[in-house]
C-alpha cells in the first residue's frame, strides 16, 4: 500500500567522485561545472534527478509486480516525446482529443503514397473491395511536423495539396478545465517522476494537463573544497575516414581531450513536503524508493567519463509533523565535513571527518542515516 506521507523530511546527500567528471558544462567545453567565484565544483539538481529517474526505471523492471510497475512509469525519459504521454493518458481516460480526418485517395495518387514513408499522424487504410484507400489524419497529429515533412520530401503538387487538405479537416480539441484536472491526476498516478518532482504539463502540441508542483525538491550539489579540473590528452588508434588515413600516411591516430576531477566530495540538500505529497499522490512506498535511488543511483550510472562515483552518506531528518518541527537550514548545519589534514589534497573519503551533531536536537526530529 502506497500510504499517505504524513511527515516532513529534509535530507543531506553526500557523494564523491574520483578521476571523473560528475557533471560537464556544455557551455564550457564539457569542463566540470564550477563556481567561478571560489572554484567549488557544482552538480545540478537536474543531473541528480536524471539519475533517480534512471534508477527507478531499472528497479521497476527488476523488482516490482505488474500492479506496481503500472504506477512507476517515467515521464521525462531520454529521447522521449512528451506529448505522446498526454495523448495516451486522455485515451486511457476515454476523453476525446478531437476528430480525425478521412479522405478517399484518388486512384492516380495510390502509387505515390506507396512510395512514401508517412510520418506519425498520417495512415493509409486499405479500402474494401471496390473502394479507394483512405488517408487518415489523426486528431492529435502534429501538423507542424507533418508540414515540415512535406517540405523535406517535396512530393508532387497534387499529392502535397491532397495531404494539406486532409490536414485542415482534422480538428484537434482542447480539453475542458475539468478534463485538464483529470488528465493531471492520472499522470500523477502513472508517472513516478511527476508525482515526485512535479512537471510543466501545459504543452502547446498536446492536451493541456496543467502544472504539478512536486513534493521533492533538491538543490545543486556543491563540493566541500575547491576542485582543480585536470585536462588529459587521449589517443584513439583509428580514424573515421580513409581521407584522414591518407593525410596521416597510415599512422591512423585521432587525438582528443578528457576532463576529470582528481577527487571531490559534493553535498546536496533536499526537501520532502507532506502537503504537496498528498496533492500528487506521492506515498510512503514512493518515499522508500526515493531513498533507495539516492543511495544506489551511482551504482547503475557507470561510465569512463564519470570515473568512480558513490553515495557516501544520506542523512535524513524526519519531522514528527507535516509542517515540520525545526528550520531546515538549522538541521543542515548539524552535518559537517572537514578535511583531516589541510596541508595535503584529499584523494579519498577517508581523508574527511563526517560529523552529525545531535546535541540539542528537538525531540520531534529524528535522524536516519543511510547506508
Amino acid at each position: 500500500m502506497n500510504t499517505q506521507v504524513k511527515n516532513r523530511y529534509d535530507f543531506v546527500l553526500i557523494f564523491d567522485v574520483q578521476d571523473g567528471n560528475p557533471n560537464g558544462d556544455p557551455d564550457a567545453g564539457n569542463l566540470p561545472r564550477m563556481d567561478s567565484g571560489n572554484g567549488h565544483g557544482l552538480v545540478t539538481d537536474v543531473c541528480l534527478k536524471r539519475k533517480v529517474r534512471n534508477f527507478v526505471m531499472l528497479a521497476r523492471d527488476a523488482e516490482f509486480d505488474e500492479k506496481r510497475k503500472a504506477v512507476l512509469d517515467i515521464y521525462v525519459k531520454e529521447k522521449a516525446v512528451l506529448g505522446d504521454a498526454h495523448f495516451a493518458t486522455f485515451k486511457k481516460l476515454g476523453i476525446s482529443t478531437g476528430e480525425e480526418s478521412c479522405k478517399s485517395v484518388p486512384e492516380d495518387l495510390r502509387e505515390s503514397f506507396a512510395e512514401l514513408e508517412l510520418p506519425d499522424g498520417l495512415t493509409i487504410v486499405d479500402g474494401e473491395e471496390g473502394q479507394n484507400d483512405l488517408l487518415v489524419v489523426a486528431a492529435d497529429a502534429d501538423k507542424k511536423t507533418i508540414n515540415t515533412w512535406l517540405k523535406d520530401e517535396s512530393p508532387d503538387k497534387k499529392l502535397a495539396s491532397f495531404i494539406k487538405n486532409a490536414l485542415r479537416d482534422a480538428k484537434p480539441r482542447k480539453p475542458s478545465a475539468e478534463e485538464t484536472v483529470k488528465g493531471k491526476d492520472q499522470m500523477c498516478k502513472d508517472f513516478y517522476d511527476i508525482r515526485t518532482f512535479g512537471a510543466v504539463l501545459s504543452l502547446k502540441s498536446a492536451p493541456n494537463c496543467g502544472q504539478v508542483r512536486g513534493p521533492v525538491q533538491m538543490t545543486f550539489a556543491r563540493s566541500i573544497d575547491p576542485i582543480v579540473p585536470m585536462e588529459h590528452s587521449i589517443t584513439r588508434m583509428a580514424v573515421a575516414t580513409q581521407a584522414e588515413a591518407d593525410q596521416q600516411g597510415g599512422d591512423n591516430r585521432t587525438m582528443g581531450r578528457k576532463n576529470t576531477v582528481p577527487y571531490g566530495v559534493y553535498v546536496a540538500h533536499g526537501f520532502v513536503s507532506a502537503h504537496l505529497a498528498n496533492q500528487t499522490g506521492f506515498g510512503e512506498d514512493d518515499l522508500r524508493l526515493l531513498w533507495d535511488a539516492l543511495v544506489n543511483m551511482f551504482e547503475h550510472d557507470r561510465s569512463a567519463a564519470r570515473g568512480l562515483m558513490a553515495t557516501q552518506k544520506l542523512v535524513i531528518f524526519k519531522h514528527a509533523s507535516a509542517l515540520g518541527n525545526a528550520p531546515a537550514h538549522k538541521l543542515f548545519e548539524r552535518v559537517t565535513l572537514k578535511r583531516k589534514d589541510e596541508n595535503k589534497p584529499a584523494r579519498s573519503f577517508s581523508d574527511y571527518v563526517l560529523t552529525i551533531d545531535t546535541a540539542g536536537l528537538p525531540e520531534s526530529v529524528s535522524i536516519i542515516e543511510m547506508p
